[in-house]
């Protein structure tokens, strides 16, 4: 049976809410971020984005882009909130709803709770129902998989709609770059240009074993999605891979200097990790030098750390793996917690068995 899925995306998320709550900032360039050196764009409107502003751009960028812009400090206390309502509103149709972040999800219609007769009224409905409740906009993508319909999202965006039919693939596909293939980066476009690949016909006209001898398993990957092929299924509430907290210092400070930072975001991932019933077996300890290199120490303990201390213990021991020059600044600091399982599956047995 072919499954109907509906990439839905809002359309600049953070921007368009602050523009909504502001009438004032509605029609203008609206960058959300903190002004500052360190800071980074986490969102901008339509009209900041035709100066070229975008997202993960350093704000002090974006201000010489864009004298006008207007910043605003990010709230995601409200930005969590509408995005609950808008997963309210997609909860109507199914409940095979996969987010990816606050602003966008797959959801799995192929058979829909309200009865509406294709996925393309249920996107339909979707889109105006954020409209009228909600006043924002979102796009989306409706296809066979979950690769086309990410696709399709951001064919007409923003406030678009676009629809890939099963019969479309073999003609829509061929003519587009690699790049718009999810998961090719800058990296992985350029090694294909090397071997003269530029658009996905470029990447048909390779065999299998090609791909796989330059790529690995990433080879068979490649070569399906060229053909429009994604056997990936909507997974709804996928489990946390991982939970991290990151910041960056006002200044470049010697490694000496870290521990108080450590210490609180330490604090601030041990809290969030309490929400999840299962434990994590995995402390990473992430460092970001004053060049932009980025530095990883991780440990996987006998037993999992079972408090804030424990936790901040083994995170300040990571600390002590870092073997650098003294002169050596940094720029950023990062805590997390990895390698998730289940409590059952760490507990040893009540009996040892005997002979």
């Amino acid at each position: 049976m072919v499954r109907k899925i509906v990439h839905v995306d809002m359309d600049a998320f953070y921007a368009s809410v602050e523009q909504r709550d502001d009438p004032g900032l509605r029609g203008r360039p609206v960058v959300v971020a903190w002004r500052g050196n360190r800071s980074v764009v986490c969102a901008a409107s339509y009209e900041a984005r035709s100066f070229g502003v975008h997202s993960a751009m350093p704000a002090t960028r974006a201000e010489r882009l864009c004298p006008e812009a207007i910043f605003v400090p990010p709230d995601f206390t409200r930005y969590r909130a509408v995005s609950r309502a808008v997963r309210e509103i997609f909860q109507r149709h199914t409940d095979l709803i996969e987010p990816l972040s606050l602003d966008e999800a797959y959801l799995d219609v192929t058979e829909n709770k309200t009865g509406l007769p294709t996925a393309t009224r249920v996107a339909i409905t979707i889109r105006q129902q954020i409209r009228d409740e909600l006043n924002l906009t979102a796009s989306a993508g409706v296809a066979q998989n979950k690769f086309l319909a990410k696709i399709a999202s951001d064919w007409r965006k923003p406030n678009g709609l676009f629809v890939i039919q099963p019969d479309d693939v073999q003609t829509f596909l061929p003519p587009l770059p690699v790049a718009r293939i999810p998961g090719v980066g800058k990296v992985t476009e350029t090694r294909l240009k090397q071997i003269g690949v530029q658009t996905i016909a470029d990447l048909q006209a390779l065999e299998l074993t090609h791909l796989e001898a330059r790529f690995g398993r990433y080879g068979m990957r490649l070569y399906e999605l060229a053909r429009g092929i994604d056997h990936n299924k909507v997974v709804p509430d996928r489990p946390t891979k991982s939970i991290s907290a990151e910041d960056t210092f006002e200044r470049d400070i010697p490694l000496s200097e870290t521990e108080t930072l450590i210490r609180r975001l330490a604090e601030k991932v041990w809290t969030a990790s309490r929400k999840d019933t299962r434990v994590a077996r995995t402390v990473v300890l992430k460092l970001k030098t004053s060049g932009f290199n980025i530095l990883t120490r991780s440990h996987t303990p006998s037993i999992p750390p079972g408090s804030c201390e424990e936790l901040t213990a083994i995170a300040l021991l990571l600390r002590e793996r870092i073997t650098l020059e003294p002169a050596q600044r940094f720029r950023l600091v990062g805590v997390g917690l990895s390698n998730f399982r289940d409590a059952e599956s760490l507990q040893p047995p009540l009996f040892e068995d005997s002979e």
